[in-house]
């Protein structure tokens, strides 16, 4: 007999950072004596896991859809509504089969548009409330919001004072049932020993990330500092050094925090949870949004002009220019302190 209320937490398989923001939503839902079901596919499902072995977890296909190298995110998404459309109404299909089987008492979807459901309380999280595009910017958002609107609540992952996310998180209006929660870290603040000049973190999706790599470790190959780079791939096993360079195909939460405190700079990708993280540990970095992705180009600029963090183009990868123009940065500062996530109030809902 169940004794415990069963929560699904499924975050969207795009990129790792849907899922590593959910690892503090998971362990917290464990604190508050919750039994928790994971549900993604790909490298979202290794990495948590990974973290989180003796959880149950099961595979929920991704939305397929296919990204191009030379197109906006925005654009590229808008030309394939209908899959997307498809794919939500497969994903309710799906969630009501997971609700009967596994006795589920509650969801947090973390941007999974389907997964929502009459008489269960079903929560969406996301940070991105204004979707940025170059046309048709006010109709996707009102698509956006008649989404979210099926939901019971929609949690918004930011600090409404702080405003890491910018206006994607505080656009003019919000939602109906949306609450700010404050912002999502894996990590935790330590003492560190400085080991490294620099840490690159790759991630997103393909075939962008692969690009990005070839770059980043072409240019690191040169340096004599001591660098790291990881690949962000879970399901690889490679450990390898190249002079001063040590290449890692993954790191674990754990192993990662330790690792971007002992550096002077971490260069990575602009995604929103990478942002939640490196001011949650108060460092230096360099952005290099995905071409094209509209929501981490803005991010990136947002913070260049904010003199928070310097970002350059993918194109544009050159590591003594960097290290030089970082210098004017002031890297991110917990001066301005969030409150404290009020986890029991939240789950309240379940």
């Amino acid at each position: 007999m169940k004794s415990k209320k069963r929560i699904l937490v499924a975050p969207l398989n795009w990129g790792i950072g849907h899922a590593t923001r959910c690892i503090p939503i998971i362990e917290n839902l464990i604190k508050n004596d919750f039994e928790v079901l994971i549900a993604t596919s790909g490298r979202p499902l290794q990495l948590l896991q990974e973290e989180f072995p003796n959880i149950k977890s099961i595979e929920f296909r991704d939305y397929n859809i296919n990204y191009s190298s030379y197109l906006p995110m925005s654009l590229n998404i808008l030309f394939q509504i209908p899959k997307l459309f498809l794919a939500i109404k497969k994903e309710q299909k799906i969630l009501n089969k997971i609700i009967k089987s596994q006795k589920i008492d509650g969801v947090i979807s973390d941007n999974r548009y389907g997964l929502y459901i009459k008489n269960v309380p079903c929560v969406f999280i996301t940070h991105q409330l204004q979707i940025k595009s170059p046309v048709l910017q006010t109709i996707i958002q009102k698509i956006n919001y008649k989404l979210i609107s099926k939901f019971k609540e929609c949690w918004i992952i930011d600090d409404e004072s702080i405003n890491l996310a910018g206006s994607l998180s505080k656009p003019k209006s919000l939602p109906q049932k949306s609450k700010y929660i404050g912002t999502l870290s894996r990590f935790k603040k330590i003492k560190s020993v400085k080991k490294f000049k620099l840490v690159a973190i790759v991630s997103g999706p393909e075939p962008q990330r692969t690009i990005f790599e070839n770059k980043l470790m072409k240019e690191m190959q040169k340096s004599k500092e001591k660098m790291l780079l990881v690949l962000g791939k879970p399901e690889s096993n490679v450990s390898k050094k190249i002079n001063n360079l040590t290449v890692k195909s993954f790191l674990n939460s754990n192993d990662l925090n330790i690792a971007i405190q002992s550096s002077d700079l971490v260069i990575s990708r602009s995604g929103y949870s990478t942002v939640m993280d490196l001011h949650k540990l108060e460092k230096k970095a360099v952005f290099i949004p995905t071409p094209g992705q509209t929501e981490q180009e803005f991010l990136a600029n947002y913070l260049k002009e904010k003199k928070i963090c310097y970002s350059i183009h993918q194109n544009d990868i050159d590591l003594d220019k960097i290290f030089k123009k970082s210098e004017n940065y002031s890297g991110f500062s917990n001066s301005k302190k969030s409150d404290k996530i009020k986890w029991e109030e939240l789950f309240s809902l379940f």
